[in-house]
């Protein structure tokens, strides 16, 4: 088992240098989670002879080697570290045939600015980032800082041969730095006053609300925001652990209360010691973290180039990443902490993979960890399953037996700290969405059984049978610590600007309520709603509405199957896409705007568009004035999904819910689309397509026409 798992293999060079190469690789692809490439096996056994041939200098030193270092919580893995002389040496290989270019630079210097920023024992360390491939010319090495004055050395280039020569040079030029801290690979995280500044920038520029396009009047988030930061206030000056429960209709606004807690939270003022104040945004959803920051960071990127600022994408990148984070990320790094097996169902801190500071004890540096969408937490089950396989860090780092489920381990997490912290946990009612998904009750109940000590500040909606079913009251009656405050709930949808009643009218509509009806007639005027049979017209539609930079796009539920036929495509699910998806313009291909590509309620979850089509597949039908659900099965029929298990019920639930998510995108309007599905039989008098029957459609398209939508 790998006892440090931010790597894959770590030894002074000493050991290195006498070890056998074969045993060297062997470990990188023993701690290895998956199946490596051949390339990368390939890089791997040349990087082993290039560094036992260039080392050989430092083996009577202190100095220490580093494969595949993982940079705390974002997503980053150096190849080698090397630690020599109180300096440390970031080493990008590129040993194949390609000639290395800009991007090739940026990576390495990315690296090395990443532990300048994040990493807190490299704050102070000369960090000398180096570009190693056989097309180098190494006949120049000018060594210096670069212009920012952070001892963070200009990137340098040699090829396979100079390595040696490299180290030796940057030790002269930088001959009196101390020792490197002998946690070093097991530093915490820590944000600097640098990325602070950097970010508070940003925010006056007002990216967030750039993105969130906030056009209703804010003092109902300004009352949320208040009410939230007031607790943080009173949870530090009275040394205790808080957590607030802050629900909202879809739309009204919760990333952005989120996003303005951490900005605000992290900004008191130039004497605070920021960084040991300060607040993270995390998310589940991979989508709307990589979405988000995309748009955040091309956002403050422009804006810096406009004001004729030297500053490249990639730095606006790593400013807007100290605030907008994956939530699994920050997970893993308390993982890499815990004593592994888990003994007796207890999770305890093993203190030689963690660093215990002042404050902060063994948990993360920050007091406020703000969690979106807490209600897609995972379920004890799903997340012992997965760290049973070995998930986490891309290592083999597996936990087996444990004990907890994810809000328990979050809530765990913050409670590492010695002094205070808080959490503020963003609610989305009636939107899980995913097998494995908790839903608000498992955060109750683990403070309910393991965390009695914490105060509890909660919005009253939260009883409302969305949320943990309504169970809610009867969870909390024996908790002494809660505290219920209207001004936890955001009653007023913001996405959809032209409708405040939109997410009743969504609710009605899936709850066959018969005021739906009445609801849609005071919304339609302002916020259209069309019904439509046909694709094209749809499309059409659209293209029609849309003016300027505003956007549109197509949803289809994860479980529709039968779209192919409409001309329709689904997105591919990787957060590379969902970027291209929201930010590339109209003449981009694989924008929402080319209507091509359509993206399901796992991409599109805390986010929106201006004027959307939903694409009504047959996965749920409105049959005998109840919803009736179906899976796609063997490729030929679709199965009802009968609600006779705890576990068909949850499906169910889930399906109902991607409606609901879906139906809740739309900013200014949106047409659905009811396929008329496949009535042609063939000359002996089969169906031409029976998975495309008109029954499975008439249904649900007659019951939207009964409410008043009208068709086009």
């Amino acid at each position: 088992m790998n006892k440090y798992p931010r790597c894959l293999f770590n030894s002074d060079i000493a050991t290195f240098l006498n070890k056998e190469k074969e045993s060297i690789f062997g470990v990188l692809c023993d701690n290895y989670h998956g199946d490596a490439k051949t390339t990368t096996l390939e890089s791997w056994m040349k990087e082993i002879e290039i560094l036992q041939s260039e080392l050989s200098p430092w083996k009577e030193s202190d100095g220490k080697i580093i494969f595949e270092y993982d940079i705390p919580r974002l997503g980053k893995r150096i190849d080698v570290v090397l630690l020599i002389n109180g300096i440390v040496f970031c080493l990008e290989f590129k040993t194949g045939e390609q000639i290395v270019g800009e991007a090739e630079v940026d990576q390495v210097l990315d690296y090395a600015l990443d532990l300048k920023n994040f990493h807190k024992y490299s704050f102070d360390r000369v960090i000398v980032p180096v570009l190693v491939s056989k097309k180098n010319n190494n006949t120049s090495l000018f060594i210096r800082s670069s212009v920012y004055d952070d001892k963070v050395v200009n990137p340098l280039l040699i090829n396979e041969k100079g390595i040696s020569q490299l180290i030796n040079k940057v030790i002269l030029e930088f001959s009196n730095e101390g020792k490197v801290n002998d946690n070093w690979i097991i530093s915490p995280y820590t944000p600097t006053p640098t990325i602070i500044e950097a970010a508070r920038a940003l925010y006056e520029n007002h990216s967030v609300e750039d993105i969130t396009r906030h056009e209703a009047d804010k003092v109902m988030t300004d009352r949320t925001i208040a009410y939230i930061l007031e607790v943080i206030k009173r949870s530090k000056e009275n040394k205790e652990k808080s957590i607030c429960f802050v629900t909202g209709v879809p739309g009204a606004g919760k990333t952005l209360v989120g996003l303005d807690v951490a900005v605000k939270q992290t900004y008191q003022g130039e004497d605070q010691p920021l960084q040991d104040e300060g607040a993270v945004y995390l998310s589940g959803n991979g989508p709307l973290v990589a979405v988000l920051n995309e748009a955040l960071a091309k956002d403050n990127y422009k804006k810096c180039r406009d004001r004729g600022e030297d500053k490249k994408l990639s730095d606006s990148r790593r400013e807007v990443g100290k605030f907008i984070q994956i939530i699994h990320r920050y997970r893993d790094n308390m993982l890499a902490k815990i004593k592994n097996p888990v003994e007796n169902g207890i999770l305890e801190i093993d203190p030689e993979k963690a660093v215990k500071l002042q404050n902060t004890g063994y948990g993360e540096v920050e007091h406020v960890a703000i969690f979106d969408e807490a209600q897609r937490s995972w379920t004890h089950k799903r997340l012992a399953d997965y760290l049973k396989r070995g998930g986490t860090y891309g290592n083999k780092l597996k936990v087996p037996n444990f004990p907890v489920s994810e809000a328990s381990f979050l809530i765990w997490s913050l409670d590492q700290r010695e002094d205070w912290a808080t959490i503020v946990c963003l609610v989305g009612g009636g939107q899980e969405i995913n097998t494995g998904e908790a839903g608000i009750s498992e955060w109750i109940k683990s403070l309910n059984e393991d965390f009695p000590h914490w105060k509890v500040y909660i919005s009253p909606k939260l009883t409302e049978p969305e949320y943990a079913e309504g169970k809610v009251n009867e969870l909390l009656k024996d908790n002494k610590n809660v505290t219920f405050s209207n001004d936890l709930h955001l009653a007023v949808s913001l996405r959809s600007y032209r409708a405040e009643k939109l997410s009743a009218f969504v609710h009605s509509l899936l709850a066959m309520d018969k005021d739906a009806a009445s609801i849609y007639g005071d919304i339609k005027d302002n916020y259209p709603i069309v019904l439509t049979r046909n694709m094209e017209k749809a499309r059409r539609w659209l293209h029609e509405k849309v003016r300027g930079t505003e956007r549109t796009g197509v949803l289809i539920t994860k479980e529709s199957a039968r779209y192919k036929p409409l001309g329709v495509h689904v997105l591919q699910s990787d957060d590379d896409n969902a970027v291209h998806w929201f930010l590339e313009d109209k003449m981009d291909t694989r924008s929402s705007n080319y209507l091509e590509d359509a993206a399901t309620e796992i991409q599109v979850q805390g986010l929106e568009l201006d004027y959307t089509c939903l694409l009504w597949d047959a996965d749920m039908r409105y049959e005998d004035g109840k919803w009736h659900f179906y899976r796609f099965s063997k490729n030929t029929e679709w199965s009802e999904i009968v609600d006779d298990s705890e576990s068909k019920h949850e499906r169910i639930k889930y399906m109902l819910n991607a409606y609901r998510v879906l139906l809740t995108r739309a900013r200014a309007g949106m047409i659905i689309c009811v396929p008329e599905g496949n009535s042609n039989k063939t000359p002996t008098g089969f169906w031409e397509d029976s998975t495309r029957l008109p029954e499975y459609y008439d249904g649900t398209y007659n019951y939207l026409k009964s409410l008043g939508l009208e068709e086009i």
